[in-house]
Formats: C-alpha cells, structure tokens, sequence
C-alpha cells in the first residue's frame, strides 16, 4: 500500500502559508519549505489526517477544508486540500518545522522563499514545486 499524506494550501489575502521543515536527515525535504500536514495515521480519512496534523503543527482548526488534488506518484498519495486561514499568522504557533510564513504566488515561483527566521533564502520541496506548477496554471485558466 502507498504511504497516504494529506496538506493544505490555506490562504490569507492572496498569500500562502508554508512551513519550512527542519533540517533533519531523513525526512522528507529538510530545510525546504512545503505545505502543513503529514502522514495519515490507520483508519483516518484525509481530512481527518489533515485537521490533525495542523493542530500538531500550527495548533490551528481549520474551518473549511475542501478537496483539491489528488496525487499518486513516488509511492506516496498525496491530497491536497484547499481553505482559508482564517487568522492572523502571529497567532499560530508554530510547533514543527523551522519557520512559516504567508507567500504570494509570484514569490513562490521564484523557487526559493525568505525566512524571516534564518535569515537566508531556502528552496521549496518537489511537493511544493508541483502544487505552485498548479497554482499558476489555474491562475492562467489551464486547469481547474
């Protein structure tokens, strides 16, 4: 069976929340930035992954979460979900990863973000790339 993750894409006034995870040998993408969320635990559904997983991470609730993405590739399934984020980003706290941030879909396609935190640009995750692949193709009216 492939491992099963669910992130979210949550969004504040035009920009995009990402984490940049830890540099840690062995994870998935350390020191770059990717979306919240994570592994499936048995007999959870991706949302109910996903909820958990951001209050582990950020200690947040999401209020609306929709479907967005499915993507099976690598040996992964991955669902991305969309949603607001419905607070300011100073009242998260952040409890995995290095750092977060809110980013625009013009930075992101830069294929580095700043963090605030180390002070130095770090790249976005294969994960990350294919999510802002897909941001801009819907943003240019190619895909849904």
């Amino acid at each position: 069976m492939p491992l099963e993750v669910a992130l979210a894409l949550l969004e504040r006034d035009g920009l995009w929340l990402l984490q940049l995870r830890d540099d840690i040998e062995g994870i998935v993408a350390p020191g770059c930035w990717g979306l919240f969320g994570g592994h499936l635990e048995p007999g959870e559904s991706p949302e109910e992954g996903l909820r958990r997983e951001l209050q582990e991470e950020i200690a947040y609730t999401a209020a609306n979460l929709q479907p967005w993405w499915r993507l099976e590739n690598d040996g992964r399934v991955r669902h991305f979900f969309r949603g607001p984020l419905s607070c300011p980003l100073g009242d998260l706290r952040l409890l995995e990863g290095q750092d977060l941030a809110l980013v625009s879909l013009k930075e992101l396609g830069t294929g580095q973000v700043w963090s605030a935190k180390l002070r130095q640009h770090r790249p976005l995750a294969p994960s990350l790339q294919m999510v802002v692949a897909r941001l801009a193709g819907s943003a240019a009216g190619q895909q849904p």
